[in-house]
């Protein structure tokens, strides 16, 4: 019997890895000397992996002469968090989307924007094709209206400001006092009725509890089919009950 073949690996990169562990623990940091015994390596090679990490962003040597791990350790660590919402978002909007036989896609506001997290689409379930990115459509999408009706006035005002709103369709709103009298809907409900594009309508319903992220949670369908959608209101507000707990876990 053959045995398991043993994967290929190497040792500069577990080295390097090791003594990143060994800079971690040590929050107020530590010399190379005292890194290289943690990490159980020479200290020539510890001096030249740390150049080479320091070069890179992920460590730093302080004036007192420590290692402390570098700015973009801390970047990483962001964006793998943000996967981490994706890999428990993503089965929420699969699931959305199976049901309601829709493309559904959630939404965030991030730093005065508002950014497109994830799409959950298929051969039957196509996702709108933005040909307008978000930052000059929010206007005319269900997602930018239901997470502009999220924000105080003030925040709102400044972001349409930021954002004219540009005419994309027959259907699009353009004139400001219009597009705010619009957002109030009764039911929570935010709707496009081909104001993005045309043949296509959406339903977006908010994601936020008050305390955390503002974001929107949305579907797309022909525009015939919107009244379905409607109807099938709880059904998403479950859903961006779910992403919401799942926001919340996360941050």
């Amino acid at each position: 019997m053959d045995e398991p073949r043993r994967p290929t690996l190497i040792a500069s990169v577990q080295r390097a890895l090791h003594l990143m562990e060994a800079v971690a623990s040590h929050p107020s940091g530590a010399p190379a000397k005292q890194l290289a015994r943690e990490a159980r390596l020479p200290l020539a090679t510890t001096y030249h992996l740390l150049r080479t990490l320091a070069h890179e962003g992920y460590a730093t040597r302080l004036s007192d002469g420590v290692w402390v791990l570098g700015d973009r350790v801390q970047s990483l660590h962001g964006r793998s968090r943000m996967q981490q919402v994706l890999a428990a978002v993503r089965p929420v909007l699969t699931g959305l989307r199976d049901e309601l036989n829709v493309a559904a896609y959630f939404s965030l506001h991030v730093d005065d924007e508002i950014q497109l997290i994830d799409v959950a689409d298929g051969p039957r379930t196509p996702r709108v094709d933005l040909w307008v990115g978000f930052a000059d459509a929010a206007h005319a999408t269900a997602i930018g209206k239901c997470v502009l009706n999220q924000l105080d006035e003030d925040r709102r005002r400044d972001y349409l400001a930021r954002h004219p709103l540009v005419d994309l369709t027959p259907h699009t709103i353009t004139e400001p006092r219009r597009l705010l009298e619009s957002l109030c809907t009764s039911d929570g409900l935010s709707l496009d009725r081909e104001e993005y594009a045309l043949g296509t309508g959406c339903a977006a319903v908010p994601v936020a509890d008050g305390t955390g992220p503002v974001g929107a949670l949305a579907v797309s369908c022909r525009p015939g089919r919107l009244p379905k959608i409607e109807a099938a209101a709880q059904r998403m507000r479950a859903t961006a009950a779910q992403i919401q707990r799942t926001l919340t876990l996360a941050t």
